[in-house]
């Protein structure tokens, strides 16, 4: 693995090796043998991704290389290549890039010298939420195997439903989706259920966030939405009693869940939250591994436990 853009290229033997990783490093975290440099490169808003990134190279002894693209000189002009290899070339040893092209990461790939990670692609893939997010799910039932996993809310402009549709399956999950008119994706190939269905059957209600910015229609009601297709106090009775509640965030409370249940006892938001800190520590140690920057005893101390899967 010399870059980290696509849960669609992970085999699940690549998978457990992250999630095994990041589970070592929570209880375990490591310093990395040098003081290597992250450049976070993030053309759209963030404050989860972002942020957690940042710990997770903090935690590892890295430095970060911030990035405003308002004071830049992309400001003037300058390509996202052009940026890539300037912050290489004045000694970056990682590049962390969230753009809102789709493909941002193919000016890029086998044109620079260092690892690259996709910490989001316009409606395209999120690589590593998802981690964060099979982290959470699997620190719950231990398996993948045959669980029921619904995807539930705005589904066309979802990289997180993609990158998670990817993974899971390949884990061996049932996935679903459930989403209101006009959001619905059917090249995923994934059947969809109603919202009541969802809540009726499903081991896990991965809710996802309406992403009003990508949105070109004026009518959306909130009130409408989570009374005929959100998480409602009456759905969430219906669940079975160990099934778990998850949102990648930011969360539109009294839209897509009710306010009260977003921190109730099902509820794993924040939970997802803290193990994305472990799972970026995780996949960016993994990255220089396989460029030949090792932990100070990175093979020793994890490949024991990432054969062990």
């Amino acid at each position: 693995m010399r870059h980290f853009i696509s849960t669609r290229e992970l085999s699940a033997a690549s998978i457990y090796r992250i999630l095994s990783t990041a589970e070592e490093m929570r209880k375990h975290p490591a310093l990395l043998s040098e003081n290597y440099i992250a450049a976070n490169l993030f053309f759209e808003p963030s404050t989860r991704t972002k942020m957690s990134f940042q710990i997770a190279e903090k935690k590892l002894g890295m430095e970060s290389l911030d990035f405003q693209m308002e004071k830049s000189s992309m400001a003037k002009g300058e390509s996202l290549y052009d940026t890539a290899r300037t912050y290489e070339a004045i000694g970056a040893d990682m590049l962390i890039v969230r753009h809102t092209c789709a493909h941002w990461y193919d000016e890029l790939i086998d044109r620079t010298s260092i690892p690259v990670i996709n910490a989001g692609a316009g409606t395209g893939e999120h690589p590593t939420q998802s981690m964060l997010d099979l982290l959470t799910i699997y620190q719950e039932f231990g398996t993948f195997e045959d669980l029921n996993v619904v995807i539930a809310g705005d589904i066309k402009h979802s990289r997180v439903a993609r990158s998670n549709v990817y993974a899971l399956v390949t884990l061996g999950a049932n996935v679903y989706f459930a989403a209101a008119p006009g959001f619905e994706d059917d090249s995923l190939g994934i059947p969809y259920v109603s919202i009541d269905e969802a809540c009726d059957m499903c081991d896990v209600l991965m809710l996802l966030r309406v992403q009003h910015e990508r949105h070109t229609s004026a009518s959306f009601h909130s009130f409408s939405y989570l009374a005929n297709h959100g998480l409602t106090m009456e759905r969430e009775q219906r669940m079975q009693r160990h099934a778990i509640v998850m949102h990648p965030a930011p969360v539109n409370r009294g839209v897509e869940i009710d306010t009260r249940l977003v921190e109730c006892e099902r509820s794993r938001i924040f939970k997802q939250m803290q193990n994305g800190v472990y799972t970026r520590m995780a996949i960016i140690s993994i990255l220089l591994n396989e460029w030949g920057v090792e932990h100070d005893n990175f093979a020793e101390k994890y490949q024991t436990i990432i054969t062990r899967q």
